[in-house]
């Protein structure tokens, strides 16, 4: 053994070359990360997902960038490539693990709260999307370093919200809020014109689908007046003519809408056509026109939105294309009396639906394939993150590195050992248990009929169908579904399951089946374990995990283990 004073004296020369170190990489240090940064400004702007992803990981593991901040980063650019359910998961990520101390950073925070909440309303989890919205407008009640930005931007995700529930009041009340938060916030910058311009003609919107078309029309005033102080902060002429172009195609509708017809007409008369400059533009020509019955000239527009988006992503039919494409065309051609033009793009519509069906099944299939890889991604970051700090701690104190890996791998050996032999002994019981188990079933099996009870036959009859069919491999299984299949009901099974298999459940029944399964594949393939739970109907692992635990007192993978030393 080394004297005490010695292993001191080692230590204190360990920390003097750290501390050198520190001093002298502080400054290449924060080249790299500015250098990392432009990467990844580069990638996204080039739309590059693929690089984008490799800085983000680099900056990770260089510890550029913390790692919800990463997954924060992650997200934008799955958000960018419109990978959705990706993005949501790492916004997801992101936002939690800011949760318990938001103060880490409020924008990243706030920003992963707000996008997480707008994908769960978009597939239409709307309770989970007002949890969300909540929690964070309390945060920024209390907290004074919260985005205003942000802020302004939840209060009209739940004006929205509240609009979609038929709350149109609180909606209107919410939407000025918003309004007055955005006022309080652009105060002291040079885009206040752009952001008043923003809100108010999205609070416009509101008021008009609560019905209250004066109230839009006093918004959308209020855009208009933001527009000519836009004017003078931004040198972008052709966007203002672009939004002025919104303004008064929103203006015409609202004033058909309440009665000033000829105002109206007179309003749309007098857009200039260079204003109409992309697919928003057209698409609020063609209500103002089907608004005014002018349903023809609807019918161009419809057709100059799908001609413009057949140019940049025709290969790429979804739903919502066909809902905003086609949809408003085909009535527009019907309300037109065009019917040889309606059928024509009816047959349209339906290929484009089938279209639709197979771009998206391939894009949910590409989604969980990359969720997955991303979760092994993660576990491969952390243990190289594991990996660079032991390199550390070797070049400071090498000598007492090895004695504790020395003690640490005899510690583990021990433990390992002890663990080895329990496990064994688990593993003959569990296998005794299953030949007691089949033991039984053979014997009833073998009974006559006869002298069997009602619920004997009913029980045999499931041990037959669960051997022969094996439906619990099908994760939706449950006591109802199998009392479809047996032809009886969920009493009736519920009591047959319990008489005859020493008083389990019908859900312990099942999951019974189910890790007899996923024991059976473990020993007799070389297949993934998530695989494995899929392919017996426990697709989370971590059900999986729990119940195999549960009944065997191992993990699936120390259970494939003493199977490869039998």
């Amino acid at each position: 053994m080394r004297h005490p004073l010695y292993i001191i004296l080692l230590l204190c020369a360990g920390l003097a070359v750290m501390t050198s170190c520190t001093h002298s990489s502080q400054t290449k240090d924060n080249e790299n990360a500015k250098a990392a940064w432009q990467r990844y400004h580069q990638a996204c702007d080039a739309k590059n997902l693929n690089r984008a992803l490799a800085v983000i990981d680099s900056m990770q593991t260089g510890k550029i960038v913390s790692t919800p901040k990463a997954d924060h980063l992650r997200a934008l650019v799955y958000d960018q490539a419109w990978h959705m359910k990706i993005a949501e998961q790492f916004y997801k990520k992101s936002y939690q693990a800011y949760a318990s101390d938001p103060s880490q950073d409020w924008y990243s925070y706030s920003d992963a709260g707000y996008r997480w909440a707008c994908l769960r309303l978009r597939r239409g989890d709307t309770e989970g999307a007002l949890s969300v919205i909540t929690q964070l407008l309390n945060q920024a009640e209390k907290n004074q370093a919260f985005p205003k930005n942000t802020e302004t931007a939840l209060l009209m995700l739940l004006a929205d919200i509240q609009l979609q529930l038929h709350q149109f009041h609180e909606a209107q009340l919410t939407a000025q809020k918003a309004y007055q938060t955005k006022q309080q916030n652009a105060s002291h910058q040079s885009r206040r014109g752009w952001d008043i311009a923003w809100i108010s003609m999205n609070i416009s919107t509101i008021y008009h689908t609560s019905g209250d078309i004066q109230g839009a029309l006093a918004w959308l005033h209020r855009c208009a007046q933001a527009l000519q102080l836009a004017q003078q902060e931004h040198e972008d002429t052709l966007l203002i003519e672009e939004w002025k172009g919104h303004v008064a195609l929103r203006q015409a509708l609202l004033l058909h809408e309440s009665g000033n017809v000829s105002e109206a007409a007179a309003t749309y008369t007098a857009i200039p056509r260079s204003r109409l400059m992309e697919p928003n533009a057209y698409t609020e020509a063609a209500e103002y026109l089907m608004a005014a019955g002018r349903y023809d000239e609807a019918a161009y527009w419809y057709e100059r939105i799908d001609s413009t988006y057949l140019a940049t992503d025709g290969a790429k039919m979804t739903f919502d294309n066909i809902a905003t494409r086609l949809s408003p065309r085909y009535t527009a051609y019907r309300k037109a009396g065009r019917n040889a033009d309606a059928l024509l793009l009816a047959d349209s519509v339906s290929v484009a639906i089938d279209s639709a069906l197979v771009w998206q099944k391939q894009s949910d299939a590409a989604e969980l394939a990359v969720i997955y890889q991303t979760h092994e991604r993660d576990l491969q970051l952390k243990d190289l993150r594991f990996t660079i700090s032991l390199h550390r701690l070797i070049i400071t104190a090498a000598a007492i590195i090895i004695l504790l890996i020395a003690y640490l791998l005899w510690r583990a050996y021990k433990y390992n050992k002890v663990l080895a032999a329990k496990n064994r002994k688990l593993y003959q019981e569990i296998e005794l248990n299953r030949q007691e188990q089949q033991h039984e079933i053979a014997q009833l099996q073998a009974m006559p009929e006869a002298e069997l009870t009602t619920d004997q036959q009913l029980y045999r009859r499931i041990c037959a169908l669960m051997n022969e069919k094996q439906p619990y491999t099908d994760e939706a299984l449950n006591r109802d579904s199998l009392a479809q299949m047996l032809g009886t009901n969920t009493k009736y099974l519920g009591q047959a399951i319990h008489e005859c298999s020493h008083g389990e459940s019908v859900g312990d029944f099942i999951n019974r089946y189910r890790l007899e399964h996923v024991a059976r594949l473990l020993k007799t393939t070389d297949d993934p374990i998530a695989l494995i739970g899929e392919l017996s109907g426990i697709p989370s692992r971590a059900t999986l995990a729990r119940l195999f635990r549960n009944a065997y007192g191992m993990t699936p993978t120390e259970y494939r283990q003493i199977k490869d030393k039998r």
